[in-house]
Formats: structure tokens, sequence, C-alpha cells
């Protein structure tokens, strides 16, 4: 990912141009150019319900999807967890920590505490998020707790 220096344009500079010009690879390689593009789509949307923020997000990261993530790295995405009686946050925003056979361990930013999450129960793939976007995921509510039954 390239830096932000390297540009010479502000976070909203350089979004407005992408706007005016999308098809410049320059501009769309900007480190905060789905930042701004994640900013104006929720405030578009104008709605606080966690389902249709987290809509926008995957639509916004859909460029960048995998199905295995790496320990080091950020992601969002939608989980369905298997175990009765617990609670669960079904939209997690997650610092992978380690990958099992199983599945991997993160820190849920939206628990603020270690999680694990089983391959089988992610319900596609994993949206990576760069850490000049996490700040603004951090910022919109779109945690969804959920109690399993």
């Amino acid at each position: 990912m390239p830096n932000i220096e390297d540009f010479g344009l502000g976070s909203q500079e350089a979004f407005e141009q992408y706007i005016a010009s999308p098809d410049s690879p320059y501009l769309e390689q900007h480190p905060t150019a789905r930042v701004e593009k994640l900013k104006r789509l929720i405030s578009e949307e104008n709605t606080d319900d966690a389902e249709d923020l987290m809509l926008v997000i995957m639509e916004t990261l859909n460029d960048t999807v995998t199905p295995i993530p790496e320990p080091g790295n950020f992601y969002t995405f939608v989980y369905n967890a298997k175990t009765p009686g617990k609670s669960y946050d079904q939209h997690p925003l997650v610092a992978c920590t380690e990958l099992k056979p199983w599945g991997f361990k993160g820190i849920n930013f939206h628990w603020n505490t270690y999680r694990n999450y089983t391959w089988n129960e992610l319900a596609g793939q994993l949206y990576i998020v760069e850490w000049v976007e996490l700040d603004e995921l951090l910022n919109i509510p779109y945690a969804k707790y959920i109690l399993n039954r």
C-alpha cells in the first residue's frame, strides 16, 4: 500500500479528484480513497441500522476480499456463531492474531477481547481493512450483537 505522503494530496482532495476521474489508477490507489468513499456512502445512506451499515462497508471494501486472513492484518466480515447460549458479534472488526486448522483467533475491536472464529461459520469472504481505514470503521456503529439460541 502506498504511503500518504507519496501522493502530495490530502484525503479529501484525492477523493474529489478520484470522483472527477475514477479511471485514474494513481488516485484510485490513494491510501484514504476508500475511507472518503465510505464516509460519503454512509452519509448518503443516513441510517444507524447495523445491517445497512455493514452492506455499505462490504460494498466499499469489496475490491479487497480474501477467504483466509493473515495474522497481523485487520478484517471485517459476517459471522454466524454456532455455540448456543453465547453472545456474538455478527459483524466483527478483527485484528487476526493466529491461524488454526479450525479457523482463526483475533482481537474483536467491538468486544475489545480475543475471540475465536471457525471457518464453517464465516458467511462469506473476509473484507480487508487497511490500517488507515481502521479509525473510520471503529467510529461506525455496525456491530451486531446476537445471543445465539
